[in-house]
């Protein structure tokens, strides 16, 4: 799993999950389009953190963490994003949902 959160959030904040299913098509420019994604969201205020994981069958659920709608709006409204999701419904993906919550409590355990 991937780990990009940044700690110590407190609630309230916003989630918004992506749960997506591969084609397997084009893996290196999904790659590099993944890689400038994650790029861009990291300049839009009230970007918190992402954490991701993916099956080895192609299941993947990213998880991006957000203080506000407002924050979520722009993220979706960013141009090159926009051109990235076009690209993915036609090339890289089979079906994908996204779901938008809100975080009212959060806790996390740690094993050392």
């Amino acid at each position: 799993m991937n780990d990009h959160l940044i700690g110590g959030i407190e609630p309230p904040y916003y989630t918004v999950v992506f749960t997506s299913v591969r084609t397997g098509n084009d893996e290196e420019a999904y790659a590099e389009t993944a890689r400038r994604m994650e790029e861009l969201v990291r300049d839009v205020p009230g970007f918190l953190g992402y954490e991701s994981a993916r099956t080895p069958g192609g299941i993947g659920i990213t998880v991006g963490y957000f203080r506000d709608e407002e924050a979520i709006a722009a993220w979706r409204a960013d141009a090159e994003h926009q051109g990235a999701m076009r690209r993915g419904r036609a090339d890289w993906y089979e079906r994908y949902s996204v779901h938008v919550g809100r975080v009212e409590r959060s806790y996390r355990f740690d094993h050392r």
